[in-house]
C-alpha cells in the first residue's frame, strides 16, 4: 500500500471518528436541553405539579446518566383507520386518543415495537395538532424509574424514519401529586427490556 493511500484512509478515519464525536456531543446537548426546560416547568407555578411548599426547595429533578445508545432510529408505519378509545387512567378519567402509528426499532439487540397515540382532546388546540403521545413501561418501572410507566412527546414524522431518544423519558405528574388523572401506558407498550435512561423515580430522593 502507497504511504499516499495509507494517508488517505488515516483521514478517513479521522474524519468518521470527529464525525462520531461530534454527533454524540449534539445528542448529549439535546438532552440537558430537555433537562433544563423540565425543571423550569417543575419550577412554575403554572405548570409544575408540585405544591408551594415543594417548589420553594425544589431544585432538580433526578435524571439517570446520559447514555446515547439509547437513542435509536425507529421505523414509523401510520395505522390510518384505528378507532377512537377510552385509555384508562390512574383516576375515573378517560380522554379519548387514537392510535396513530407504529415505531419498529432495535435496541441492545431486541427487535421492539412501541405504538404511538394522539389525544382527541389535545388535538382541537392548534399548538398540539402536531403533538403525539408516547406512553411506555420497561424493566425499570418500581425499581429506578417510576413505577407507573413512563411517557415520550413525539412530533407529527415528516418521514418513515424517527429518531427516538429515551434519555428524554420522563415522569406522569401523578408521580408527583396523587390529584392528577395520568393515561397508564397500554400493555402494548410494556417494553422487555430495561431503559435506564431519562427522568429517575425515587420516593425520597426524586425532588432535591
Amino acid at each position: 500500500m502507497s504511504f499516499l493511500r495509507l494517508k488517505k484512509i488515516v483521514l478517513l478515519l479521522i474524519m468518521f471518528e470527529t464525525f462520531c464525536v461530534a454527533a454524540q456531543t449534539s445528542g448529549k446537548e439535546s438532552v440537558l436541553e430537555f433537562q433544563r426546560n423540565i425543571n423550569k416547568e417543575f419550577k412554575d407555578p403554572a405548570e409544575s405539579p408540585l405544591t408551594i411548599e415543594e417548589r420553594k426547595v425544589f431544585k432538580s429533578l433526578t435524571f439517570l446518566k446520559i447514555d446515547t445508545t439509547y437513542v435509536v432510529e425507529a421505523e414509523f408505519v401510520r395505522t390510518p383507520f384505528e378507532s377512537p378509545f377510552e385509555m384508562p387512567t390512574t383516576k375515573e378519567r378517560t380522554p379519548i386518543y387514537v392510535k396513530y402509528g407504529e415505531l419498529y426499532f432495535k435496541l441492545k439487540g431486541k427487535n421492539l415495537k412501541l405504538n404511538v397515540y394522539q389525544s382527541q382532546d389535545l388535538l382541537r388546540k392548534p399548538e398540539y395538532a402536531d403533538y403525539l403521545f408516547l406512553p411506555f413501561t420497561d424493566l425499570t418501572n418500581g425499581d429506578i424509574t417510576y413505577g407507573g410507566g413512563r411517557y415520550i412527546d413525539l412530533l407529527l414524522p415528516l418521514s418513515k424514519k424517527v429518531t427516538l431518544d429515551f434519555n428524554k423519558a420522563y415522569n406522569p405528574y401523578c408521580a408527583y401529586s396523587k390529584k392528577y388523572a395520568c393515561p397508564i401506558p397500554p400493555v402494548e407498550n410494556d417494553l422487555d427490556i430495561a431503559i435506564p435512561v431519562g427522568v429517575s423515580y425515587n420516593t425520597e430522593d426524586s425532588l432535591h
